[in-house]
């Protein structure tokens, strides 16, 4: 299981940085500035949890049969892809209908955080 943490880590990183010239460069002239920074919000939560995913995956070498670990891992890639995706969708296409998942990856974000603090406390 760390390997696949790892490498979703490695891939969720890359999209960050593609996600990031992207707004940069190519959406900077065609969306509003509010929802450029909506983009940017994205991307910016987006990387800080593409990096806690290498985290998890580097913590499983150690706790290696951590139950809420892995399911902490889990859960930040849902939140990634429930927020992130939400906040990406929106920016570029003005569907405020998508807002009403972003609350949902939050929360599944925050639930990952606990899951890994409380993993990581009861780990032998």
């Amino acid at each position: 299981m760390p390997k696949t943490f790892l490498s979703l880590g490695a891939i969720n990183a890359f999209l960050c940085v593609a996600f990031g010239a992207f707004g940069a460069h190519g959406l900077k002239h065609s969306l509003s500035d509010d929802m450029l920074a909506v983009f940017h919000t994205g991307v910016q939560y987006h990387f800080y949890h593409a990096l806690a995913l290498i985290m998890i995956g580097l913590l499983l070498l150690h706790f290696t049969n951590s139950k809420l670990i892995t399911i902490s891992g889990w859960l930040m890639l849902v939140g990634i892809i429930l927020f992130c995706g939400s906040l990406y969708v929106l920016s570029l296409t003005g569907m405020r209908g998508l807002g009403m998942v972003a609350p949902f990856g939050g929360l599944s974000l925050l639930s990952a955080w606990t899951l890994l603090a409380t993993g990581i406390w009861k780990a032998k």
